[in-house]
């Protein structure tokens, strides 16, 4: 089963400087930790390419990685990104007991990790090894936010709710005497999610459902704004599989590529639910309409309904025609450019 996918079917029915320099810090470049589900959709592989390039060209910071996919094949898919577009210091966080996804669809990190030369080798180079015992993502969490400036940092989470509530459900520790909560309300300026549909009620989005309770939590007891890049969004904004196809000829072997390639047969368009959460994030309300501020609740189903009230501190964003297109002929030149170390 495809991530987001299958809902997908629903709504359908329904509608019918090389990087090894560090990037200067501002107030105008977000510090951003990317909270990703990477190995179920592709467009997760779309925006971690995205962040690279946001981050070679000064745009943002990037803290972190930290995955909500089980297994060691998501790591090692991350650790392979980093190394190929010269980020290996790139700190990655990962998952253990977290959404049962393995068999929603087909892996595409782990067949870009079994990809092998000639010799039978790794195709691509690692940086790390032993990927089953990297920091769990909520310890991460506050080693990274606790040396950060205060509401500094902004979180980016396109994949499921379970490291976020971990990290709210932490207790005081050698990096914080602060509880997960406090700390998150310190430190964390703004979090961007990917999830939620807000212009149909009965369908129940990936994401979300993948954790309803800790997706409940999040939406309800977060203790800072929060804007939300919804499916309809990505829907009405499709990555061409044509530009995969024929736009990274400069190169004999992408990870991100191959990734596409093997998530689904060839040529296929994909919705950018996850790059449009990273865009936002990093540039703002130009490409967007944004709601007004208000209430969003997580029903037991999986639902996530918007109110609108002026004491709220939730957002969700939405794309005309017009928007959509303009995204997308954005995301093609970014994401097909030659990283700066190539």
């Amino acid at each position: 089963m495809l991530k987001k996918s299958f809902f997908a079917i629903a709504a359908a029915v329904a509608v019918i400087a090389s990087c090894n320099t560090p990037v200067p810090e501002s107030a105008d470049v977000p510090d951003i930790i990317l909270e990703t589900d990477i190995g179920n959709d592709v467009d997760d592989a779309l925006a971690v390419d995205l962040a690279y390039k946001f981050q070679e060209a000064g745009k943002m910071n990037l803290l972190a990685i930290c995955i909500n996919k089980e297994g060691t094949a998501p790591a090692e898919f991350v650790d392979i990104l980093n190394t190929w577009y010269g980020h290996p210091e790139t700190p990655v966080g990962i998952i253990t007991s977290g959404a049962d996804c393995e068999t929603d669809a087909i892996n595409y990190a782990k067949a870009v990790v079994d990809i092998k030369n000639e010799a039978g080798e790794p195709y691509f180079e690692r940086s790390l090894s032993d990927y089953a015992n990297l920091t769990e993502a909520p310890e991460l969490y506050r080693k990274i936010l606790s040396s950060r400036e205060d509401n500094s940092v902004t979180i980016v989470s396109v994949g499921f709710s379970t490291n976020l509530i971990r990290l709210l459900e932490t207790g005081p520790d050698q990096y914080s005497e602060l509880d997960g909560k406090a700390l998150v309300a310190k430190k964390v300026k703004r979090l961007i999610t990917m999830a939620g549909c807000f212009n149909d009620p009965n369908l129940h989005e990936y994401n979300v459902v993948k954790d309803i309770p800790a997706a409940k939590v999040i939406f309800h007891e977060w203790p800072t704004p929060v804007v939300s890049s919804p499916f309809e969004l990505g829907v009405q904004a499709q990555y061409p599989g044509a530009s995969i196809e024929n736009d990274f000829g400069w190169t004999e072997m992408h990870p991100v590529v191959e990734a596409y390639k093997a998530y689904q047969p060839m040529p296929y368009d994909r919705p950018t639910w996850d790059p449009t959460a990273l865009l936002y994030a990093v540039e703002g309300d130009q490409w967007f309409t944004v709601s007004p501020v208000g209430n969003i609740t997580v029903t037991d189903e999986g639902s996530t309904l918007f109110e609108e009230n002026a004491e709220g501190n939730r957002q969700f964003l939405s794309v005309d025609a017009d928007q959509a297109k303009a995204i997308v002929d954005y995301f093609v030149k970014t994401i097909t450019a030659k990283p700066a170390n190539k």
